[in-house]
């Protein structure tokens, strides 16, 4: 069985963070597999540390010619059962072939990129059903689950973030985007006093919530940390992570947060509602609304039993349906049944 994936983003994200973990731990099964990927692409350095060369291609823009004719020569000489492409940009440059041709989803994207495929593959059951929904057939629609970093890192010295060692700590990982709803976070951390704000992440909000933060009173408790590559050890340092995004599709940072086995605080978007069993594997309080994030933040801090409490829960469904080993099993058995 021999398989060809293709990510053409320039960015980094939970989609690129996830392409590059999957492709590594297939890798490691021994399964015969080519990776391509945009020039110059941020993932590039995760492939190859985990031993993966990527063929790199231009991917100029959504059906561009040139790296469509490219990457036809390049599936003619790989001779691949399955090409999975991510996202559009890919799927608009994926030629017709004797292969499966299959794409994978984490948003609620438009269908006219992905029309020729044979096959979708969704990483929450809300997109399975969005695609019904708009006129996708569903036995051509197969819901699978992502998986995290599950490295055993150390904490960071919260000294090196300018943040006493004996105060809680919450943690928002994310692009500084409209979506994310920081705006909100930090309004609701103006009703956390006692707690300091780590949040990771780099986009074209920087300025704008900053300013938020010097606005409400509370920039010295609130440190921005940038782009970060060390999620993990922020995590063991951290006392909570929250979520308060508007628009979530899945929220890979619940799994890390579940993972890692800190409790979990959400804004009830579809993703994390589809996620957390509120007040069992975390928190879930409506979106938009600070007071109600803040009081939630608030719980978690001043009760370490249930803070413990919904850590040991997340951890233990992530272990039952997110674990690395299993996701893994998943993808390999959907790939020999699309042979098939």
């Amino acid at each position: 069985m021999r398989i060809m994936q293709v990510m053409g983003s320039d960015k980094r994200g939970g989609a690129e963070n996830f392409f590059a973990r999957l492709c590594v731990a297939l890798s490691r099964t021994g399964l015969e597999q080519q990776v391509v990927i945009r020039r110059n692409a941020p993932c590039k350095q995760d492939l190859v540390d985990g031993g993966i060369t990527p063929v790199e291609l231009p991917f100029f823009y959504s059906g561009d010619i040139v790296t469509k004719l490219l990457l036809k020569r390049r599936i003619a000489k790989f001779a691949p059962d399955i090409v999975l492409t991510w996202m559009s940009r890919a799927t608009s440059v994926c030629p017709d072939g004797p292969f499966v041709r299959m794409a994978r989803l984490g948003g609620y994207y438009d269908l006219k990129y992905y029309r020729s495929c044979h096959h979708l593959i969704a990483n929450t059951e809300e997109i399975v059903d969005y695609l019904a929904k708009h006129g996708w057939p569903r036995e051509k629609a197969s819901y699978l689950p992502n998986f995290v970093d599950e490295s055993d890192d150390r904490p960071i010295d919260r000294a090196s973030l300018q943040t006493p060692p004996d105060v809680p700590v919450i943690l928002a990982l994310g692009r500084l985007h409209s979506d994310k709803a920081f705006d909100v976070l930090l309004d609701a951390m103006a009703l956390v006093p006692r707690a300091h704000l780590w949040l990771a992440g780099e986009g074209g909000l920087d300025a704008p919530l900053k300013a938020q933060a010097a606005r409400l009173g509370i920039a010295g408790r609130v440190h921005f940390l940038g782009w970060r590559t060390d999620s993990g050890a922020l995590l063991a340092a951290a006392d909570c992570l929250v979520c308060p995004s508007r628009v979530e599709p899945l929220g890979n940072v619940i799994l890390e947060g579940w993972i890692h086995k800190k409790p979990v605080v959400a804004a009830a978007s579809t993703g994390p509602a589809g996620l957390i069993e509120t007040e069992r594997t975390g928190l879930l309080v409506p979106m938009e609304e600070a007071a109600p994030l803040a009081a939630a933040l608030n719980r978690v801090i001043d009760d370490p039993a249930l803070a413990g409490a919904l850590a040991e829960a997340g951890h233990a469904r992530y272990l039952a349906c997110f674990s690395r080993n299993a996701v893994v099993g998943l993808y390999l058995d959907f790939f020999r049944k699309m042979v098939r």
